[in-house]
């Protein structure tokens, strides 16, 4: 764990995480299926090659937050049968994680999920990982009115529906770039990253930011860090 200094957890009243690689180890690939079905779902919907189908959700991705919203602005994109489609993946990589369970009930105050993703499959991964007793609620991509962070609006909306008060709240991600906003509203901020050894399908980008100043903490264990918090910070 690396901490910034003058950061500490002992007001925090509202715990918000991210869902794909932050609950969950990033080297179990989950998301590497979704990654695939984006892929072949751009293949049929522009009618152009794996290579440029690839081309284009990489850069659609690092522009707009999420493919899917670069395929809307630039490409008319109608959003339904494409969430329904790309989520529609195996969760059995996923097992119980009673010792991540654990630390997330033992957090005082309210946990929500803030995701790019699809209710339904937050409330797969929460399944899977038998952890979905310790949350309040999810505000998914269709809450945040189909746009992804780390757009500011998407924030605003999820503070607003959940009365979150910003300075009284932490957030767990595990890209650093959505981690800036939230920093400025003044949560504290947790990036979450890879293991070293298992760093996987992940471009430079993404694994950038652990010590950028919107990141007040990292860690690559995140029930450990959970559990030793308020001894730590």
């Amino acid at each position: 764990m690396s901490a910034r200094a003058g950061c500490g957890f002992a007001g925090i009243e509202t715990w918000v995480f991210d869902l794909d690689n932050t609950l969950y180890p990033h080297h179990l690939n989950l998301w590497q299926q979704v990654d695939v079905r984006i892929r072949d779902y751009i293949v049929d919907f522009l009618h152009v090659s794996h290579d440029e189908a690839f081309r284009l959700q990489k850069d659609y991705y690092r522009r707009y937050g999420t493919t899917m919203r670069g395929l809307m602005e630039e490409h008319g994109l109608q959003p339904d049968a494409f969430l329904e489609v790309v989520h529609r993946i195996d969760h059995s990589p996923l097992t119980p994680n009673p010792a991540l369970g654990a630390a997330i009930a033992a957090l005082p105050g309210r946990k929500l999920i803030l995701t790019n993703g699809t209710r339904a499959h937050a409330d797969a991964v929460m399944s899977r990982l038998e952890i979905a007793e310790h949350f309040e609620d999810v505000f998914d991509i269709r809450a945040a009115a189909l746009e992804p962070k780390p757009q500011p609006q998407v924030y605003a909306r999820f503070l607003s529906r959940h009365n979150v008060d910003p300075q009284r709240a932490a957030i767990f991600e595990d890209l650093a770039r959505n981690l800036e906003v939230p920093h400025a509203l003044g949560m504290i901020t947790v990036l979450v990253v890879p293991q070293a050894a298992a760093v996987v399908l992940r471009e430079d980008w993404e694994l950038a930011g652990r010590d950028a100043p919107h990141v007040d903490y990292a860690t690559d264990d995140l029930a450990g860090f959970l559990r030793n918090l308020f001894t730590s910070s």
